[in-house]
């Protein structure tokens, strides 16, 4: 089973992850036959943390808890804590997991902190801007590789900007192939232009026997 492990910490930017964890856990949009995913809620304690909107989130696993394998796949959320030391082991953590051929992905102020550990100094990637990596991120040289656009895919690695989250979660599932081609198409083409023709398109890309 894939395992997908979710890092919170306070502060997450919480519309960052709506999108995505919703899709992944619920499986409502999943072709017929593919299993639910395994979506855990991961940080460096099991201290509550609390998002940018205030809502308060249980870690039900550690950083060591983490299977580092290809089938692993890690999201990682932008948050205004990205600074402080103690989430150097995350990024330890996604360092490991790329060289396997895990997958990572970032957004927003997660760029920042992968753009720091010289994660992105030799592979394409997008982040709010490359003003911003310059910025906050002392250990960035990777400018070459920077793509402006609001989601980027580079193999294993899937980056974005605050503004990507939509963009970021259509790239996340087609990786994952947890849907069908037109099952995404029409999910992407809703959510992003509000036509309701593509929710009924949508709809119609789904088993007979779906319940939503």
């Amino acid at each position: 089973m894939v395992k997908v492990y979710s890092y919170v910490l306070d502060t997450l930017a919480d519309w960052e992850l709506g999108y995505v964890t919703s899709e992944l856990n619920s499986g409502r949009f999943f072709k017929e036959g593919d299993q639910r995913l395994s979506l855990r809620m991961v940080s460096y304690s099991k201290e509550t943390i609390h998002t940018m909107g205030g809502i308060a989130i249980e870690p039900n696993y550690l950083i060591e808890n983490i299977e580092v394998s290809e089938t692993t796949v890690l999201l990682l959320p932008g948050a205004e804590t990205w600074s402080d030391p103690k989430h150097g082991a995350i990024i330890e953590k996604a360092k490991e997991l790329l060289q396997i051929g895990g997958t990572v992905c970032a957004i927003c102020g997660a760029t920042a902190a992968l753009a720091n550990a010289g994660i992105l100094n030799d592979r394409p990637h997008t982040s709010n801007g490359l003003g911003f990596l310059e910025m906050v991120s002392h250990g960035y040289s990777g400018q070459e590789f920077y793509i402006e656009s609001p989601s980027v895919v580079d193999n294993n690695l899937i980056t974005a900007s605050s503004t990507g989250a939509l963009l970021w979660t259509k790239q996340i599932i087609e990786h994952l192939g947890v849907f069908q081609s037109s099952t995404l198409e029409f999910w992407y083409d809703y959510f992003s232009t509000g036509d309701p023709k593509y929710y009924f398109a949508l709809m119609e890309t789904l088993p007979v026997n779906h319940e939503n």
